[in-house]
């Protein structure tokens, strides 16, 4: 009865879940600017125009921000696939839309100017911009960048993506920021020089396969609890290609938030000399803290932008890794 009793115990123990990460305990910390391109997954309508003076899909049931998938029973992945199947049809088109995440129809007749079939919809099949690579995993190649999701500018909502790449890319220059008013990166992108395949956009961050250069500095990824206020500096670029270091001062450390874990202010007379506080383009910088990874900017306080939010390097990292 005594062995029957361990026995039981033994498998019992022997089941019970065990948590392990997948993702390394030393990564690369970047803060290499990157030009970022996304593909939507269908095409995005963002507006539409009168046809022979008629509203003919503004009154369809279409609305800014629906993604076509489907003409008839043709798929729709690209606007070329879309002007094709639409070349192809009889004047009479059946949609299939994506609106929070459900599948919605709805027909609409086309007007015929000049033997060229019109919809009435303007789209659109993919984005564009520029952003601060956060990390890269050199045994599992992941890669994290901005620490946030990229929103259509239309609806607000965040982009769904079929997929995506990143781009070297070198900053020509700095528009400060005001109060109330964010400055910005400019820079150029360099579509050659591809440098990893994007598989994921979400709240957390752009998620993805890193191909680039791996010959970079590692370093150990910090538990939230090992995170203090204080003294710590984040990376970026503000001319060329060249990373360099920032001194901040961390303020607060939340727990309680999913994605705006810690608040800091910058402290580097050097950096606000030259950008007047966080500018967009720098989302996605690491931060460091006594050589360690804590995490990453990921937005600016627009009335103070000399203040802004990170996200912890763990929660990114989890991100990608699901």
């Amino acid at each position: 009865m005594v062995l029957k009793k361990t026995f039981c115990f033994l498998l019992t123990f022997l089941l019970l879940p065990i948590n392990i990460l997948a993702y390394s305990d030393y990564i690369i910390a970047s803060g290499e600017n990157i030009g970022i391109e996304l593909n939507t997954d269908g095409v995005m309508v963002v507006g539409f125009y009168k046809v022979d003076n008629h509203d003919i899909a503004a009154t369809s049931g279409l609305e800014i921000g629906d993604i076509i998938t489907n003409i008839d029973d043709k798929k729709v992945d690209s606007i070329s696939s879309l002007v094709k199947a639409i070349n192809e049809s009889n004047g009479q088109i059946k949609i299939s839309y994506v609106r929070d995440n459900i599948t919605n129809y709805t027909n609409l007749k086309l007007y015929k100017d000049n033997n060229t079939y019109k919809t009435g919809i303007y789209v659109k099949d993919s984005v564009s911009g520029i952003g601060t690579l956060t990390f890269i995993d050199p045994n599992t190649k992941l890669f994290g960048a901005l620490g946030h999701e990229i929103t259509d500018k239309s609806t607000g909502k965040v982009l769904e993506i079929s997929d995506g790449k990143i781009y070297a890319s070198n900053v020509t220059n700095i528009k400060p920021s005001i109060n109330g008013s964010p400055g910005e990166k400019n820079a150029q992108l360099f579509v050659s020089e591809v440098n990893g395949s994007i598989f994921e956009n979400t709240i957390k961050g752009i998620f993805g396969n890193y191909t680039g250069s791996l010959d970079k500095k590692l370093y150990k990824v910090a538990k939230p609890s090992e995170i203090t206020k204080g003294k710590a500096q984040f990376m970026t670029v503000l001319e060329g290609k060249k990373v360099e270091f920032f001194d901040i001062n961390i303020i607060k450390i939340n727990n309680s938030q999913s994605t705006k874990n810690i608040l800091f202010e910058i402290t580097d007379k050097n950096l606000l000399n030259k950008t007047n506080g966080i500018v967009q383009g720098m989302s996605g910088s690491p931060i460091i803290q006594n050589d360690k990874i804590i995490g990453a900017v990921t937005h600016a306080i627009v009335n103070d932008a000399n203040k802004g939010y990170g996200i912890y390097i763990t929660t990114m990292l989890e991100e990608g890794e699901n």
